[in-house]
């Protein structure tokens, strides 16, 4: 590739680069979340109420599993390709799905759950992809930015669930079922999305620009690296550690106590109907403030926002926790903080770590990131059943504020240390 030449105009690109995101954003918020409001539902129908957290957590396990290789494509390919990647998987595992739950096979609805978290690394993904082009200071508010874009499709996809469900049964399929015919149409629309209109690819687009300036060649096969490299890039980086644990943490807080929220309004008596009004509250917890939490962390910093989120979050917890079954109206306010608490965990511990390491190891970096993120919330969905089937929705959420509490100290001693490095830059001067 040649290194000289013209200028890019880096900030209409970002801008076209934003608002294609964004608009995949919305389209893939519909599938991934018209699965969400009923996929306990669906594991404890074709299994027990011990396993239902299976369902939450078998997406989010597919999702750790197909960021490694959607990363690496990225990393030698482009982002563009790397969410095709990740779609056509998420497609895949929402028709074995309902072939699952056509058969009453729970294992082979499971395996379709694992695949449909390619559609939740598709949008874990975009959010990286706005950073690329953006100019350090609007990193958080591009970030957030995309993140907000999926409160559309989230908010009206847990809604569609009961006609959703009258179709399936139109059809002979069964009724649980019926949100993910949702899904197969809206991440193929996604797809399409990004197919046609991610171009340039914002990726390469920003390594030629690097290669531009610098002379040097050879921008876009990058060599790929291996998860533990990746994994000493983020330790060796303080800040970057930081990043990781907020998205960590709150993954794993909002995944566990979300995922097992359906079944306890269920034994309390809840329909269908009030059970998607509720997740789709929380999921617009988790998007609608995202482009206010990307300007808050690029103003006041990404570790301010991270111990705010941490806070949120042990609110919400609190107000759930605390509520009786029946109590539909105080566990909707629970889950809405629910989402607000993630989404400031989450966007700003997602800018602090992609500024925290080098750019030419980021994407590889990110893939490893959001696997220990989807680890966490794995490991918190498939706990979540075992708990509230052995001993309360009570006891979920008092463990799951006890995943907080080291979060909160952690980013707070973190805050501390970041002032006192700059306090003593500033005392050196220029020339110390």
């Amino acid at each position: 590739m040649a290194t000289t030449g013209a200028p890019l105009d880096l900030p209409r690109m970002q801008q076209r680069t934003v608002r294609v995101l964004a608009a995949a954003q919305v389209l893939g918020g519909i599938g991934v979340a018209s699965g969400i409001a009923v996929g306990a539902l669906l594991a404890a129908d074709l299994s027990t109420v011990s396993l239902s957290g299976l369902a939450s957590a078998s997406s989010v396990i597919g999702a750790a599993l197909i960021t490694l290789p959607v990363a690496r494509l990225m990393n030698t390919r482009g982002r563009r390709l790397g969410l095709l990647l990740a779609y056509a998987v998420g497609i895949a595992g929402a028709l074995l799905t309902i072939a699952g739950a056509l058969v009453g096979i729970f294992s082979v609805a499971l395996v379709g759950l694992v695949l449909t978290g390619g559609g939740t690394t598709a949008g874990l993904q975009s959010r990286y992809a706005a950073t690329d082009l953006a100019a350090p200071e609007h990193r958080g508010r591009a970030l957030g930015t995309v993140v907000w874009a999926t409160t559309v499709g989230s908010v009206v996809g847990p809604n569609l669930a009961q006609p959703m469900g009258d179709l399936a049964i139109s059809i002979g399929i069964p009724r649980l079922a019926g949100p993910y015919i949702l899904t197969v149409v809206a991440f193929a629309a996604a797809a399409t999305m990004i197919g046609l209109f991610l171009r340039p690819d914002p990726l390469l687009a920003a390594r030629g620009e690097t290669a531009r300036l610098s002379g040097t060649l050879d921008v876009l096969h990058r060599p790929t690296r291996s998860l533990r490299a990746s994994l000493s890039d983020i330790i060796r980086a303080p800040s970057a550690a930081v990043g990781l644990l907020a998205m960590a943490g709150g993954h794993a807080v909002m995944i566990g106590v979300m995922s097992m929220t359906p079944v306890h309004l269920q034994h309390g008596g809840a329909s269908l109907g009030i059970i998607g009004l509720i997740i789709s509250g929380h999921i617009s917890g988790m998007y609608i403030a995202s482009p206010l939490v990307g300007l808050l962390s690029d103003r006041f910093g990404r570790r301010l926002v991270i111990v705010g989120g941490a806070l949120i979050l042990l609110a919400a917890v609190g107000i759930a926790g605390t509520a009786s079954e029946q109590d539909s109206t105080r566990i909707a306010a629970g889950l809405f903080l629910l989402g607000l608490g993630w989404s400031c965990t989450l966007v700003a511990g997602s800018t602090l770590l992609t500024e925290s390491v080098a750019s030419d190891v980021r994407p590889t970096v990110q893939g490893a990131a959001d696997l220990v993120m989807g680890v966490a919330g794995a490991s918190a969905g498939v706990l979540s059943g075992v708990i509230v089937g052995l001993g309360s929705y009570g006891l979920l959420t008092a463990i799951a504020a006890l995943l907080v509490a080291p979060l909160l100290v952690i980013a707070i001693r973190d805050s501390k240390r970041v002032a006192s490095l700059t306090q003593l830059e500033a005392a050196a001067g220029p020339g110390g």
